[in-house]
């Protein structure tokens, strides 16, 4: 079976649209965020806690998994979500694979991010797996691939475009992502038109190698913060995929909102697509009313390990960018939920000043617990995005939360 994207619910005075991405490991409505279970695992967090959650769908990373324990040993052990006993939300029971959705990014962004992107400090925002700045380059782009050496042991590994597919392949993944070489922030518009050219060649040499009648592929775009660059590459993807996924390099909140509405204009409306990587509160409101399906992102896992927890309005807005730190020792002796407004686990069970203890205690409870309400937060924003599209109402939600 191969996955297919279907809209069922188009909001009338934006392009933020409800569906559903139907997988061989179940169904996926969309709008929907996807926590980044980097290795095979939402770190933090049991398969059992995220199912608990509603979590529709998991991404995991190609460059990882390859490293260790390699895509062999997991397409041996029943593919990726069987490997991790990830059997996705509660009414999936009855898909046609045991286990639950999932998707693998190309490997792309991790070799960029072990070498140019340390020149700007961007992929540090982004990822867990990058050098400190200053740290010698460890890989080399050819038009053939990037050679890059492990940041496990140092042996030196190639990841190609078919390299990277054969890995998703075998990883057995719902939605994986074509090869693509990611522009710095810092690039000109001449540099990154390079970098556009070499993606695009990386991207039909994707779309060739890729044989699996069980898994969508989503085309990259790129293009910096060049309109006519994205605007170009859009229509690109376009053409060549059933499915995109915008990537590349931002300057600034507002490049990134320009950079959704250049794409989705210039890509056919009945296909997915998912926004690589963004994640604050703000900006999935944006994305989603500009007609994103699904995005990924680190933030709500990396954030609640150091103990900066999110919050509904009012006390969560755009100033304190929805969310405090617990680790404060204001909230030592405080006996309220982290977010009075949320029906999570944790907020019914816990209290602030008990939650502040495990961090000041150097438990490891204190990770899971706010990581388990920043990964239910997001996801139920994201959910109540998607009735507010099917109820006609919005621009009224964003209007109380933005």
């Amino acid at each position: 079976m191969k996955p297919k994207f279907e809209i069922t619910k188009k909001d009338r005075k934006t392009n933020a649209r409800a569906g559903v991405i139907k997988t061989p490991h179940g169904n996926i409505l969309t709008p929907a965020f996807f926590p980044v279970g980097t290795k095979g695992t939402v770190k933090g967090l049991t398969p059992e806690q995220i199912k608990e959650i509603g979590v529709e769908a998991v991404l995991a990373n190609t460059y990882h998994l390859h490293l260790r324990p390699g895509e062999n040993i997991v397409s041996r052990l029943g593919g990726l979500a069987k490997f991790m006993n990830w059997n996705g939300p509660a009414r999936n029971a009855s898909a046609n694979v045991a286990g639950g959705p999932t998707m693998t990014d190309s490997g792309g962004f991790q070799v960029f991010s072990l070498g140019v992107a340390m020149e700007t400090g961007q992929a540090k925002l982004l990822r867990e797996d990058v050098q400190e700045e200053g740290k010698p380059r460890l890989n080399k782009i050819t038009e053939e691939g990037v050679t890059f050496q492990s940041h496990i042991d140092g042996s030196t590994h190639k990841l190609t475009s078919e390299s990277s597919i054969e890995i998703q392949e075998k990883l057995g993944a719902d939605l994986i992502v074509a090869f693509d070489d990611l522009e710095s922030p810092t690039y000109s518009e001449a540099r990154t038109r390079e970098s556009l050219e070499l993606t695009k060649k990386w991207l039909l040499r994707s779309h060739k190698a890729h044989r699996s009648p069980n898994q969508l592929l989503y085309g990259v775009t790129h293009g910096g913060q060049f309109e006519g660059l994205r605007r170009e590459s859009a229509e690109f993807v376009d053409k060549h995929f059933d499915a995109i996924a915008l990537g590349g390099a931002h300057s600034s909140k507002k490049n990134l909102y320009d950079v959704v509405e250049w794409t989705v204009v210039n890509v056919s409306e009945e296909k997915p697509r998912h926004q690589l990587g963004v994640g604050e509160v703000d900006d999935i409101f944006e994305i989603i009313e500009r007609g994103i399906d699904t995005f990924d992102c680190v933030i709500p896992t990396r954030l609640g390990r150091m103990g900066h927890v999110f919050v509904s309005p009012p006390i969560g807005n755009r100033k304190n960018r929805f969310r405090y730190d617990i680790t404060k020792a204001k909230f030592e002796k405080d006996p309220k939920p982290i977010d009075p407004k949320c029906q999570c686990y944790v907020c019914g069970s816990f209290t602030r000043a008990y939650i502040n203890h495990l961090f000041r205690a150097r438990e490891l409870l204190a990770y899971t617990l706010a990581t388990y309400h920043n990964v239910w937060f997001i996801n139920d924003l994201t959910k109540r995005i998607r009735q507010s599209i099917l109820q006609n109402n919005f621009q009224a939600l964003k209007k109380s939360w933005i």
